[in-house]
């Protein structure tokens, strides 16, 4: 996808959620690290830079980010790459007035998902059910399950092979804390998906990927309003990254700025 696009899509985005928000929440990351290409084993030293969003309408919430990798290998794609993930969740709390009986379970919603890459042509659709539970201390934590269908161009159609369906279950988290006179965040999730098989009928492994930040409130130091900017450490480990027997542990800088 050019660029061009990805702003029209992006700002389409952004002007549905904040339509009929009720709360949102919209940063700009900037990660930079050092990773490896398990197909070819090549290593580039990458910059990632994320638009994410996150907000809460009359019956559920919105969540997206947007990828756009650089990186310093000349492979022929001049313009980067992009990765984006969308889900839109429908609260049975809000829609149906439901209360669970069991205290630390605060709702259970409905959730569509897509995820999409770019030079790789890969579409992945992801209907499922999420759980936002009620843990002392958390901004949010919620697991959520989702089936994980493919609808990828394929190689034939010059990207990567299709594949099988699967089953997706992920954990994400929002912890604030405070040490001395200094505030501190820690947010992230981790994924499991299931094995597949490609269109070759070659294995892709079950993969796990965790993605904890480890953010300090640097804004709040100059004069900024609380969680506006914030500096910090993401950890990504990922266990047969991209279906591969490979694995990765890269540490990351990272800034994130909050509109």
């Amino acid at each position: 996808m050019k660029l061009p696009y990805l702003l029209l899509f992006l700002c389409f985005m952004l002007s549905c959620s904040a339509s009929a928000a009720t709360w949102s929440n919209t940063q700009l990351h900037i990660n930079h690290g050092r990773f490896e290409n398990p197909f070819s084993q090549q290593q580039a030293s990458t910059t990632v830079y994320s638009l994410q969003h996150a907000s809460g309408y009359q019956y559920g919430d919105n969540f997206f980010f947007v990828d756009y990798s650089k990186d310093n290998v000349h492979d022929g794609y001049q313009d980067g790459d992009f990765y984006a993930e969308w889900y839109s969740s429908f609260s049975l709390a809000k829609i149906a007035k439901y209360q669970s009986s069991y205290a630390g379970l605060s709702d259970i919603s409905l959730v569509f998902g897509i995820n999409a890459a770019g030079d790789a042509k890969v579409v992945k659709y992801l209907p499922g059910v999420k759980f936002n539970w009620n843990i002392t201390g958390f901004d949010f934590f919620s697991s959520t399950f989702t089936l994980y269908q493919d609808d990828s161009q394929g190689f034939n159609n010059g990207g990567a092979p299709k594949q099988s369906n699967s089953w997706m279950l992920d954990f994400a988290w929002g912890y604030p804390f405070v040490l001395g006179d200094q505030k501190f965040y820690l947010t992230g999730h981790v994924e499991y998906i299931a094995d597949r098989k490609n269109e070759f009928n070659a294995q892709v492994n079950n993969w796990i990927l965790a993605q904890p930040i480890l953010q300090w409130d640097l804004g709040r130091n100059l004069s900024m309003p609380d969680g506006q900017l914030m500096l910090g450490i993401e950890w990504q480990y990922w266990r047969h990254k991209l279906g591969t027997k490979n694995s990765e542990s890269v540490l990351q800088l990272h800034l994130a700025w909050r509109f």
